[in-house]
């Protein structure tokens, strides 16, 4: 600023006029408002024009100077320029500071800060590497298109709810991308980049989702039983590769394995390809999964995974059950195979955590409990298994259908054959 005091002063008012017509010297230099106190105009050697407002901070001579810009001409007019500088000069009276203001502002976090800081006080130290990945991709392709440059504190409901509208075709990526945007905004709440109380994704309403419920039916799986037992013996599959020629396509043994273990554990794909030797128990027939997405895990082993065990090796070097490519590695992409053994099985539309689906709904169809079945799926919430309920009640349905026609039989005189209660 003390540069700036050795400019050059020219005092005039303020007027159209006077603006148009100050010509650039050789410095820059400027023109005092005669009217009010501390306005003026700056015109630069390159011809450019600012309006400029000087006060101090607080009043007083040990006040601090500022001198904020309000707008350059011919963008703003002087007559709007001086309404501005006089409702400034109104705040500093009230003990305000507008050129403070602005200039924290400038500084204010943006949203891009928020993403940052999100993943790596958040995400990462709290979240499963999956969950952070499927984060990083929300932010990467949604969130950061629509809201980086934007500051945090300025981000409103109307600019959240354009958003989600813009994302009505794909309901799931609009819904999971506005949780991701609100759990964002309460942090900010919480580490003071916002207000309290001022998350603006709330009351903003998430899309109703049509939830997929896709078992395989007893032919389904027979025809999947086949397809595995000829990968097995042949090693390959025919298919359509990825240039749309019709071949035979390799399918690893360890996928096929993998394939099996899904579907006679209910396990998720994670913990199978996950799995380690070292947590097996041929003997009880459990596995002790150390983490999984509800944290430790005793997986059980039905004989028909065991035999699937049984028959296969365990690489020397490799911990790992589902073995990979790459020498001591896990396998880790189970789409390529899935999708050849699907699409020769007549499954096109079903997906790998469809089998832990079927798994489920063929334990409620035979009369296990929803407990039960949530316990073997290693659910934490009741909500989650209740998706089964009407598979689960299925058997019970039988079961008052063949007692109602026993009491009816009875009560028309028939002789009814006995009904044992205590079950098998």
């Amino acid at each position: 600023m003390a540069s700036e005091w050795k400019m050059t002063n020219r005092v005039a008012k303020l007027t159209a006029r006077t603006v148009e017509q100050a010509e650039p010297g050789e410095a820059r230099y400027r023109i005092v408002d005669t009217e009010l106190k501390g306005f003026w105009l700056i015109v630069m050697p390159s011809g450019r024009k600012s309006y400029r407002l000087r006060y101090r901070v607080g009043g007083g001579r040990g006040g601090t100077i500022r001198e904020p810009r309000i707008g350059e001409y011919p963008s703003m007019k002087p007559d709007a320029a001086r309404r501005i500088a006089a409702e400034w000069l109104a705040l500093v009276r009230q003990g305000g500071d507008p050129g403070g203001d602005r200039q924290a502002a400038r500084g204010a976090p943006r949203m891009s800060d928020l993403f940052e800081r999100y993943l790596a006080d958040h995400a990462h130290p709290h979240k499963k590497a999956a969950s952070v990945a499927e984060d990083e991709r929300l932010i990467r392709d949604y969130l950061r298109p629509a809201f980086d440059r934007r500051k945090v504190a300025e981000v409103t409901r109307d600019q959240v709810l354009e958003f989600h509208v813009g994302l009505a075709d794909r309901r799931y990526r609009a819904n999971r991308a506005l949780a991701l945007l609100s759990k964002a905004m309460n942090l900010a709440e919480l580490w003071g980049w916002r207000p309290d109380n001022t998350n603006p994704c709330r009351h903003v309403r998430k899309y109703r989702e049509e939830k997929r419920k896709r078992f395989l039916s007893a032919a389904e799986l027979a025809r999947l039983g086949e397809t595995l037992r000829l990968a097995e013996l042949e090693g390959a599959l025919l298919g359509i590769d990825k240039n749309g020629q019709t071949r035979l396509i390799p399918v690893l043994f360890s996928a096929i394995v993998a394939i099996r273990l899904l579907l006679f554990t209910g396990a998720r794909k994670s913990e199978i390809l996950a799995l380690q030797w070292d947590w097996i128990d041929m003997t009880t027939g459990r596995a002790a999964l150390p983490d999984s997405k509800t944290g430790e895990k005793t997986l059980h082993l039905p004989p028909a995974a065991l035999a699937v065990l049984q028959r296969t090796a365990r690489l020397p070097g490799n911990p790992h059950v589902i073995v990979g490519r790459k020498h001591g590695a896990a396998l880790v992409n189970l789409k390529d195979p899935w999708g050849v053994i699907r699409s020769h099985s007549g499954l096109e539309d079903v997906r790998i955590h469809d089998l832990r689906h079927s798994f489920a709904s063929i334990g409620a169809a035979g009369g296990k409990s929803l407990p039960i079945i949530g316990a073997l799926l290693g659910h934490t919430q009741p909500a989650t298994t209740r998706r089964y309920a009407h598979l689960a009640d299925d058997p019970l349905r039988a079961a008052a259908a063949e007692i109602g026609e026993q009491i009816e039989a009875a009560m028309a005189g028939e002789k009814a054959r006995v009904i044992d209660l205590k079950g098998p």
